[in-house]
């Protein structure tokens, strides 16, 4: 059986790009019988741009609510947040002494921003140490990641593979990438990739007026409502596409070619279709931040499940140095 990790990003709420790109494809992975997974949400990680503890505590129950609403079953799942596993911090102070500095500096959460260093704090330096923390000391086999995270599971093994070599024993399992060619791009509002950096996304858990404001805000082109339209470079439609049935998705494009069909119909259809698709999930949302109490519950219980492991692998290194 294979031991499968995934991190969730508790930077904000969970928007559609999110559910379709991460949520529904890590919930069919942990279903396989064939894996053991372990999900977490990343709230340490926060730290290093949100400092206000009521944002942040907002937004893990956020985040946790739209992984529950959307399926997950925590019978199936180790689900717990980061900060609840302190083990994660030690282990990170001793393999950051391990980690050199020319491999931080590459790191692209770190380049990023390298040019303003005013704005770059520490812990984003070794964000990477931390998130290797975050594999290594589950013995984590296989990671889903996007292709913009590859470079820090690349980074991950580098560091187990250098430990394991200076210290000659194997300390630490080299955990696989597991990244997908087929991973959908969700186009965001302005046709970038849908994002919170961005602020071009859609959270499909909104209340009714909010929801459709935002769908609403999809940028389109001035074509007049009688002129016809080219569906295949509307944003509308591309979202509208992802969700729709192939007869619907046919349909719609049949209105955008024969013109007399608005783009205000087309966000209207999409809102009405988001409402449609999402509606148990909405429903389940909002049930459950209306009770924090079991999301608090659910994720303690899912740290019980994790900390023995993550102690029993902090525990071979630090024995291993000499502590």
């Amino acid at each position: 059986m294979a031991r499968v990790l995934t991190g969730i990003q508790s930077s904000g709420r969970q928007h559609l790009g999110n559910i379709l790109g991460a949520i529904r494809p890590a919930i069919e992975l942990a279903n396989d019988p064939k894996n053991e997974a372990y999900l977490f949400i990343a709230d340490m990680h926060s730290l290093t741009t949100i400092k206000d503890a009521a944002t942040r505590k907002e937004n893990v129950l956020a985040t946790a609510a739209a992984w529950l609403a959307c399926g997950l079953d925590t019978d199936k799942v180790v689900f717990y947040r980061q900060s609840d596993i302190p083990e994660v911090a030690e282990m990170t102070w001793y393999l950051s002494c391990f980690t050199p500095f020319p491999m931080l500096a590459n790191a692209h959460s770190f380049k990023d921003k390298s040019e303003n260093l005013s704005d770059v704090n520490a812990g984003l330096f070794i964000y990477p140490v931390l998130m290797a923390c975050d594999i290594l000391m589950y013995d984590a086999n296989i990671v889903p990641v996007g292709k913009d995270q590859k470079q820090h599971l690349e980074m991950t093994r580098d560091m187990a593979g250098s430990v394991n070599h200076q210290l000659k024993q194997d300390i630490f399992v080299l955990p696989d990438a597991k990244i997908s060619e087929e991973v959908m791009v969700i186009p965001g509002t302005d046709g970038r990739k849908m994002s919170k950096s961005y602020n071009n996304f859609i959270d499909v858990f909104l209340p009714e007026k909010q929801l459709r404001k935002q769908v609403m805000s999809i940028v389109t082109d001035s074509t007049p409502l009688e002129d016809p339209k080219n569906p295949d470079t509307c944003n509308a439609f591309a979202l509208y596409s992802l969700l729709a049935t192939p007869e619907k998705i046919e349909e719609m494009r049949q209105n955008y070619l024969k013109g007399g069909y608005g783009y205000g119909h087309a966000k209207q259809a999409l809102f009405e279709l988001i409402l449609e698709e999402f509606k148990e999930e909405r429903t389940r949302f909002d049930e459950l931040m209306q009770t924090p109490e079991l999301i608090e519950k659910l994720l303690t219980e899912g740290a019980e499940k994790a900390r023995p492991v993550a102690y029993s692998v902090l525990n071979r290194f630090k024995a291993a140095i000499g502590y």
